[in-house]
């Protein structure tokens, strides 16, 4: 039997998967989102509705994972949801496509605000490894001045993991990842 398509609601830029088994079922499929009141999950067993944000959320809708209300309970289409996430995310498509692409490569990717970068990066996930990767993601003809990336390397560092620009290239649909490691001397 194929599994059934999550559903979630739409509130401002979180969606809620209000189903037990489908929010667990997502969370166990990639570690997709956060079960509600529960900050550190030790397994797949919990009993709280899921809450994803919009990247995991628009990610989970192409694959065809999950379908989307909005408020009054109307299914939005990709395009919606894009739009919401447009209005959310500055360069949301660029950050989607380093998003996108590092999921393909098989890592969990989760929102990196707490530590000022855009994406926390795990080869396991959450509860099992440590991110050992922050990710920051910035355009081709981008600056980044000196201070900022000794800020950003000495955050990494604090927090022990690794401080990574993703450039990522709309037109080739490529992205590009310069790893920064810092050296004692």
């Amino acid at each position: 039997m194929p599994k059934q398509k999550a559903r979630g609601r739409l509130f401002e830029n979180r969606v809620v998967v209000w189903d037990i088994e489908a929010s667990r079922r997502l969370f166990k499929d990639g570690y997709y989102g956060k079960p509600l009141g529960i900050p550190k999950p030790k397994d797949f067993e919990f009993n709280a509705p899921l809450v994803l944000d919009l990247m995991e959320a628009y990610h989970l809708m192409m694959r065809k994972a999950i379908t989307i209300e909005d408020q009054s309970g109307r299914v939005l289409s990709p395009k919606q949801l894009q739009e919401v996430c447009e209005s959310s995310y500055t360069d949301f498509s660029e950050k989607f496509l380093v998003y996108r692409k590092l999921r393909e490569a098989g890592y969990v990717v989760t929102p990196g605000i707490k530590f000022g970068s855009d994406f926390a990066v795990y080869e396991h996930g959450p509860g099992i490894d440590h991110a050992p990767y922050i990710v920051q993601v910035m355009g081709p003809d981008s600056t980044m001045t000196a201070t900022s990336m000794v800020r950003s390397g000495r955050l990494a560092t604090t927090v022990r993991k690794q401080f990574i620009i993703a450039i990522p290239d709309r037109g080739k649909k490529t992205v590009e990842f310069l790893r920064y490691d810092w050296w004692r001397a």
